[in-house]
Protein backbone atom coordinates (compact mmCIF):
# COMPACT_ATOMS: atom_id res chain seq x y z
CA UNK A 1 0.00 0.00 0.00
CA UNK A 2 2.79 2.40 0.98
CA UNK A 3 4.62 1.68 -2.28
CA UNK A 4 1.51 2.64 -4.27
CA UNK A 5 1.47 6.03 -2.57
CA UNK A 6 5.20 6.72 -2.92
CA UNK A 7 5.43 6.27 -6.68
CA UNK A 8 2.87 8.98 -7.56
CA UNK A 9 4.52 11.32 -5.06
CA UNK A 10 7.91 10.71 -6.68
CA UNK A 11 6.48 11.45 -10.10
CA UNK A 12 4.86 14.65 -8.85
CA UNK A 13 8.11 15.75 -7.24
CA UNK A 14 10.08 15.18 -10.45
CA UNK A 15 7.51 17.13 -12.45
CA UNK A 16 7.72 20.08 -10.05
CA UNK A 17 11.53 20.10 -10.22
CA UNK A 18 12.11 19.31 -13.89
CA UNK A 19 8.96 20.73 -15.47
CA UNK A 20 10.17 24.36 -15.49
CA UNK A 21 13.42 23.26 -17.14
CA UNK A 22 11.56 21.76 -20.11
CA UNK A 23 9.09 24.64 -20.23
CA UNK A 24 11.91 27.15 -20.56
CA UNK A 25 14.17 25.08 -22.81
CA UNK A 26 15.82 27.14 -25.53
CA UNK A 27 14.10 26.85 -28.93
CA UNK A 28 15.89 24.85 -31.60
CA UNK A 29 18.49 26.87 -33.48
CA UNK A 30 17.44 27.85 -37.01
CA UNK A 31 18.88 25.78 -39.82
CA UNK A 32 22.08 27.07 -41.38
CA UNK A 33 21.21 28.70 -44.71
CA UNK A 34 24.00 29.67 -47.06
CA UNK A 35 25.07 29.36 -50.70
CA UNK A 36 28.15 29.24 -52.90
CA UNK A 37 28.65 30.26 -56.53
CA UNK A 38 30.23 27.47 -58.59
CA UNK A 39 31.63 29.08 -61.74
CA UNK A 40 32.07 26.40 -64.40
CA UNK A 41 33.19 28.69 -67.25
CA UNK A 42 33.19 32.34 -68.37
CA UNK A 43 32.99 34.25 -71.64
CA UNK A 44 33.78 37.91 -72.50
CA UNK A 45 30.87 39.65 -74.24
CA UNK A 46 29.89 43.14 -75.37
CA UNK A 47 27.51 44.69 -72.84
CA UNK A 48 25.28 45.87 -75.68
CA UNK A 49 24.54 42.24 -76.57
CA UNK A 50 23.18 41.57 -73.08
CA UNK A 51 20.43 44.17 -72.81
CA UNK A 52 18.80 46.95 -74.75
CA UNK A 53 20.69 50.17 -74.11
CA UNK A 54 23.90 48.39 -73.11
CA UNK A 55 27.24 49.80 -74.23
CA UNK A 56 28.80 48.05 -77.20
CA UNK A 57 32.13 49.65 -76.35
CA UNK A 58 32.14 48.06 -72.90
CA UNK A 59 33.27 44.48 -72.32
CA UNK A 60 31.41 42.43 -69.72
CA UNK A 61 31.84 38.84 -68.61
CA UNK A 62 29.14 36.21 -68.81
CA UNK A 63 29.52 33.34 -66.34
CA UNK A 64 28.19 29.82 -66.64
CA UNK A 65 27.44 29.06 -63.02
CA UNK A 66 25.70 26.63 -60.75
CA UNK A 67 24.74 27.61 -57.21
CA UNK A 68 25.17 25.31 -54.23
CA UNK A 69 22.50 26.02 -51.60
CA UNK A 70 22.59 24.58 -48.08
CA UNK A 71 19.64 24.48 -45.72
CA UNK A 72 20.52 22.63 -42.53
CA UNK A 73 21.60 19.11 -43.45
CA UNK A 74 20.20 19.36 -47.00
CA UNK A 75 22.12 20.78 -49.96
CA UNK A 76 21.03 21.18 -53.55
CA UNK A 77 22.24 22.71 -56.80
CA UNK A 78 20.40 25.55 -58.47
CA UNK A 79 21.19 24.87 -62.14
CA UNK A 80 24.10 22.64 -63.07
CA UNK A 81 26.41 24.88 -65.11
CA UNK A 82 28.50 23.45 -67.93
CA UNK A 83 29.20 19.76 -67.41
CA UNK A 84 31.98 17.36 -68.28
CA UNK A 85 30.35 16.48 -71.63
CA UNK A 86 29.54 19.99 -72.82
CA UNK A 87 31.83 19.78 -75.88
CA UNK A 88 30.03 16.65 -77.07
CA UNK A 89 26.62 18.16 -76.31
CA UNK A 90 27.48 21.40 -78.12
CA UNK A 91 28.70 19.55 -81.23
CA UNK A 92 25.57 17.41 -81.30
CA UNK A 93 22.83 19.90 -80.55
CA UNK A 94 23.88 23.54 -81.04
CA UNK A 95 22.52 24.65 -84.45
CA UNK A 96 25.31 25.82 -86.74
CA UNK A 97 23.71 29.23 -87.33
CA UNK A 98 23.53 29.88 -83.56
CA UNK A 99 27.15 29.04 -82.78
CA UNK A 100 28.57 32.50 -83.53
CA UNK A 101 26.14 33.99 -81.01
CA UNK A 102 25.99 31.32 -78.29
CA UNK A 103 29.26 29.73 -77.33
CA UNK A 104 31.55 29.02 -74.42
CA UNK A 105 35.29 28.97 -73.88
CA UNK A 106 37.58 26.53 -72.13
CA UNK A 107 38.53 25.83 -69.46
CA UNK A 108 35.33 24.24 -68.23
CA UNK A 109 35.37 23.30 -64.54
CA UNK A 110 32.32 21.09 -63.97
CA UNK A 111 30.48 21.48 -60.69
CA UNK A 112 30.84 17.75 -60.04
CA UNK A 113 34.64 17.98 -60.14
CA UNK A 114 34.77 21.07 -57.95
CA UNK A 115 32.58 19.43 -55.30
CA UNK A 116 34.69 16.26 -55.38
CA UNK A 117 37.95 18.19 -54.96
CA UNK A 118 36.47 19.92 -51.92
CA UNK A 119 35.57 16.55 -50.40
CA UNK A 120 31.83 17.20 -50.57
CA UNK A 121 29.38 14.44 -51.47
CA UNK A 122 27.50 14.57 -54.73
CA UNK A 123 24.22 16.42 -54.44
CA UNK A 124 20.99 14.44 -54.53
CA UNK A 125 18.77 17.27 -55.82
CA UNK A 126 19.16 19.73 -58.71
CA UNK A 127 16.64 22.52 -59.34
CA UNK A 128 16.67 24.09 -62.79
CA UNK A 129 15.68 27.72 -63.27
CA UNK A 130 14.98 26.54 -66.83
CA UNK A 131 16.10 23.84 -69.24
CA UNK A 132 18.45 25.66 -71.63
CA UNK A 133 21.80 24.17 -72.61
CA UNK A 134 24.01 26.26 -70.36
CA UNK A 135 21.92 25.41 -67.28
CA UNK A 136 21.25 21.71 -67.89
CA UNK A 137 24.64 20.64 -69.28
CA UNK A 138 25.84 19.14 -65.99
CA UNK A 139 22.81 16.95 -65.27
CA UNK A 140 24.57 13.85 -66.58
CA UNK A 141 27.37 14.36 -64.06
CA UNK A 142 24.89 13.70 -61.23
CA UNK A 143 23.02 10.55 -62.31
CA UNK A 144 21.84 9.90 -58.76
CA UNK A 145 20.19 13.31 -58.38
CA UNK A 146 16.51 14.11 -58.65
CA UNK A 147 15.98 16.96 -61.14
CA UNK A 148 13.28 19.44 -60.15
CA UNK A 149 11.44 21.67 -62.65
CA UNK A 150 8.01 23.25 -62.79
CA UNK A 151 5.30 21.33 -64.64
CA UNK A 152 5.31 23.72 -67.65
CA UNK A 153 9.09 23.42 -67.90
CA UNK A 154 8.94 19.63 -67.97
CA UNK A 155 6.51 19.84 -70.89
CA UNK A 156 8.81 22.37 -72.55
CA UNK A 157 11.75 19.99 -72.12
CA UNK A 158 9.82 17.25 -73.87
CA UNK A 159 8.45 19.21 -76.83
CA UNK A 160 11.26 21.72 -77.49
CA UNK A 161 14.15 19.28 -77.85
CA UNK A 162 16.08 19.96 -81.03
CA UNK A 163 14.37 23.29 -81.72
CA UNK A 164 16.33 26.58 -81.82
CA UNK A 165 16.48 27.94 -78.30
CA UNK A 166 14.93 24.74 -76.92
CA UNK A 167 16.15 21.97 -74.67
CA UNK A 168 18.90 19.64 -75.90
CA UNK A 169 18.25 15.90 -76.25
CA UNK A 170 21.85 15.19 -75.22
CA UNK A 171 21.16 16.86 -71.86
CA UNK A 172 17.52 16.22 -70.95
CA UNK A 173 16.56 13.32 -73.22
CA UNK A 174 17.87 10.43 -71.14
CA UNK A 175 15.11 8.19 -69.73
CA UNK A 176 17.24 7.66 -66.63
CA UNK A 177 16.83 11.26 -65.43
CA UNK A 178 14.79 11.31 -62.23
CA UNK A 179 12.41 14.18 -62.97
CA UNK A 180 10.47 15.73 -60.10
CA UNK A 181 7.80 18.44 -60.25
CA UNK A 182 8.11 21.74 -58.40
CA UNK A 183 4.50 22.52 -57.46
CA UNK A 184 3.51 26.06 -56.52
CA UNK A 185 0.83 27.09 -54.07
CA UNK A 186 -1.64 29.94 -54.77
CA UNK A 187 0.18 32.13 -52.24
CA UNK A 188 1.40 35.47 -53.65
CA UNK A 189 4.95 36.44 -52.78
CA UNK A 190 6.82 39.66 -53.61
CA UNK A 191 4.37 40.46 -56.39
CA UNK A 192 4.43 36.99 -57.96
CA UNK A 193 1.07 35.24 -58.15
CA UNK A 194 2.22 31.95 -56.59
CA UNK A 195 5.08 30.60 -54.51
CA UNK A 196 6.51 27.58 -52.73
CA UNK A 197 8.10 27.90 -49.29
CA UNK A 198 10.28 24.81 -49.53
CA UNK A 199 11.09 24.34 -45.85
CA UNK A 200 8.19 26.26 -44.33
CA UNK A 201 10.47 28.80 -42.64
CA UNK A 202 10.59 31.53 -45.30
CA UNK A 203 14.27 30.98 -46.09
CA UNK A 204 13.91 29.20 -49.46
CA UNK A 205 10.96 30.47 -51.51
CA UNK A 206 10.40 29.59 -55.17
CA UNK A 207 8.32 31.73 -57.54
CA UNK A 208 7.18 31.11 -61.13
CA UNK A 209 8.89 33.38 -63.67
CA UNK A 210 7.19 32.39 -66.92
CA UNK A 211 8.53 34.19 -69.97
CA UNK A 212 12.11 33.28 -70.86
CA UNK A 213 10.77 29.71 -70.99
CA UNK A 214 7.21 28.60 -70.19
CA UNK A 215 8.24 27.21 -66.82
CA UNK A 216 11.17 29.34 -65.67
CA UNK A 217 11.44 29.77 -61.90
CA UNK A 218 13.19 32.13 -59.52
CA UNK A 219 14.47 31.63 -55.98
CA UNK A 220 14.33 34.00 -53.00
CA UNK A 221 16.92 33.00 -50.42
CA UNK A 222 17.15 34.45 -46.90
CA UNK A 223 20.35 33.66 -45.03
CA UNK A 224 20.76 33.44 -41.24
CA UNK A 225 22.25 36.93 -41.34
CA UNK A 226 18.92 38.20 -42.65
CA UNK A 227 20.43 39.16 -46.01
CA UNK A 228 18.16 38.29 -48.95
CA UNK A 229 19.08 37.19 -52.46
CA UNK A 230 16.91 36.70 -55.53
CA UNK A 231 18.19 34.27 -58.17
CA UNK A 232 16.43 35.21 -61.40
CA UNK A 233 17.90 32.77 -63.94
CA UNK A 234 17.94 34.23 -67.45
CA UNK A 235 15.04 36.63 -67.07
CA UNK A 236 17.82 39.20 -67.29
CA UNK A 237 21.43 38.51 -68.19
CA UNK A 238 22.80 41.59 -66.43
CA UNK A 239 21.70 43.37 -63.28
CA UNK A 240 22.50 46.63 -65.08
CA UNK A 241 19.42 45.99 -67.23
CA UNK A 242 17.22 46.51 -64.18
CA UNK A 243 18.11 50.20 -63.85
CA UNK A 244 15.60 50.95 -66.62
CA UNK A 245 13.85 47.54 -66.63
CA UNK A 246 15.44 46.90 -70.02
CA UNK A 247 14.82 43.69 -72.00
CA UNK A 248 17.53 41.70 -73.74
CA UNK A 249 19.11 43.07 -76.94
CA UNK A 250 16.39 42.60 -79.53
CA UNK A 251 17.97 39.85 -81.71
CA UNK A 252 18.75 37.77 -78.61
CA UNK A 253 15.26 38.43 -77.28
CA UNK A 254 13.74 37.06 -80.48
CA UNK A 255 15.81 33.87 -80.26
CA UNK A 256 15.87 32.98 -76.57
CA UNK A 257 12.78 34.45 -74.90
CA UNK A 258 9.77 32.20 -75.38
CA UNK A 259 7.37 35.06 -74.57
CA UNK A 260 8.99 38.49 -74.71
CA UNK A 261 5.98 40.35 -73.30
CA UNK A 262 5.73 38.05 -70.31
CA UNK A 263 9.49 38.20 -69.79
CA UNK A 264 9.14 41.98 -69.56
CA UNK A 265 6.45 41.55 -66.91
CA UNK A 266 8.90 39.46 -64.89
CA UNK A 267 11.61 42.11 -65.31
CA UNK A 268 9.17 44.71 -63.97
CA UNK A 269 8.41 42.48 -60.96
CA UNK A 270 12.11 42.06 -60.22
CA UNK A 271 12.65 45.82 -60.37
CA UNK A 272 9.63 46.41 -58.11
CA UNK A 273 11.08 43.98 -55.55
CA UNK A 274 14.35 45.93 -55.64
CA UNK A 275 12.52 49.19 -55.02
CA UNK A 276 10.64 47.73 -52.04
CA UNK A 277 13.82 46.28 -50.56
CA UNK A 278 16.97 48.11 -51.68
CA UNK A 279 19.08 45.58 -49.74
CA UNK A 280 17.77 42.69 -51.85
CA UNK A 281 20.63 41.32 -53.99
CA UNK A 282 19.57 40.28 -57.50
CA UNK A 283 21.64 37.41 -58.88
CA UNK A 284 21.26 36.78 -62.63
CA UNK A 285 22.60 33.39 -63.66
CA UNK A 286 25.30 34.88 -65.93
CA UNK A 287 26.27 38.25 -64.44
CA UNK A 288 29.94 38.01 -63.46
CA UNK A 289 29.93 41.49 -61.89
CA UNK A 290 27.45 40.28 -59.25
CA UNK A 291 29.08 36.90 -58.81
CA UNK A 292 32.60 38.33 -58.53
CA UNK A 293 31.43 40.40 -55.57
CA UNK A 294 29.95 37.31 -53.90
CA UNK A 295 33.05 35.17 -54.41
CA UNK A 296 33.30 31.64 -55.71
CA UNK A 297 33.25 28.09 -54.41
CA UNK A 298 34.60 26.90 -52.01
CA UNK A 299 33.76 30.26 -50.44
CA UNK A 300 30.29 30.41 -48.87
CA UNK A 301 27.99 33.41 -48.72
CA UNK A 302 26.54 33.34 -45.20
Amino acid sequence: MLQRLVRPLQAAFLFLILGPLFAHAAPAAPATVRFSVIKTAALPVREGLLFSGGRFGHEATSNFSAFLVQHGEHSFLLDSGLGSRVAEQYAQDMPLWMRPFFKYEDPVLPARDQLARAGLPAVTDIYLTHDHWDHASGLGDFPQAAVWVSAPERIHSQISQGTPGGAWPSQVGSPSIQWRTLTFQPVPYEGFDASLDQYGDGSVVWVPMRGHTPGSVGLFLRLNSGRRYFFVGDTVWSVAALKDASPKFWPARLIVDDDAARTQQMIDLIRAAMVRDPALVIVPAHDASVQDALGYFPKWVE
